[in-house]
């Protein structure tokens, strides 16, 4: 789940949660498409929030190199 997700969830349901589509009546009396809305905003805004906080850890994470010279015997 990432960003992509995210925006795609939160944009179906800001279309949902308006009504900027109308449905046809029989989906319309099946499902409550304006709470439906509200939960994929929800749940779009959790999956950008989540995603960023992954990738924020990823690019922290150092990595510590120690190199070990040693010369080799003098003749």
């Amino acid at each position: 789940m990432g960003i992509g997700l995210g925006i795609v969830l939160l944009l179906v349901g800001l279309i949902f949660a308006f009504g900027v589509i109308d449905l046809p009546a029989s989906v319309d009396n099946a499902i409550a498409t304006e709470t439906l809305g509200w939960i994929l905003i929800v749940v779009g805004a959790l999956a950008i929030v989540l995603a960023l906080v992954m990738n924020a850890q990823r690019s922290r994470t150092t990595t510590r190199v120690e190199h070990d010279r040693t010369d080799g015997p003098r003749y």
